[in-house]
């Protein structure tokens, strides 16, 4: 019985040094995500930016896997805004890069893919603190460029919380 135990004691440190050792590496991942309120909160604040330029828009706020978190359009935006928006969201969540940053790539083969992205101006990813959190898409004014200052707006009013978590 002694030798048997002596052999298996062996044979465990024998496997046990033959296994890498991980010990240091993490076996999950935490993410860091806004909470629905904060989703809102941009979506509000971006309809309101485009409101005082007179602009009626669609906005779209998604998570870093490019989900509809929060999905607005004001009152007389055009309904077809909102499926914009929320591909612009889900382009520069996937890209992590403002969506007239883009526009070049429009031409190339990326497009065809299907996937529901839009390479044009009109969003912007939503990071602070070094973390990715998604992105928000807007969609309704005559320029891209409106749009995407709109988007910018709505981020802008939660950055500065989202930098101190």
């Amino acid at each position: 019985m002694k030798k048997l135990a002596q052999a298996l004691v062996v044979a465990s440190l024998t496997i046990a040094g033959t296994l890498p050792a991980h010990a240091e590496e993490a076996m999950t991942a935490n993410v860091a995500r806004i909470t629905a309120d904060t989703a809102n909160t941009i979506a509000v604040n971006t309809i309101k930016a485009c409101r005082e330029k007179g602009i009626p828009v669609s906005v779209t706020v998604v998570d870093r896997n490019g989900i509809v978190q929060v999905q607005m359009r004001d009152t007389v935006a055009p309904p077809v805004s909102l499926n914009i928006s929320k591909k612009k969201a889900y382009t520069a969540a996937m890209f992590n890069v403002k969506g007239s940053q883009l526009e070049g790539r429009a031409k190339g083969p990326l497009p065809t893919i299907g996937e529901g992205l839009a390479f044009m101006a009109g969003s912007t990813p939503i990071a602070a603190g070094g973390k990715m959190y998604g992105a928000v898409g807007v969609s309704g004014a005559p320029d891209g460029m409106d749009d995407e200052a709109c988007a910018i707006a709505g981020f802008q009013s939660v950055a500065e919380d989202l930098e101190m978590q």
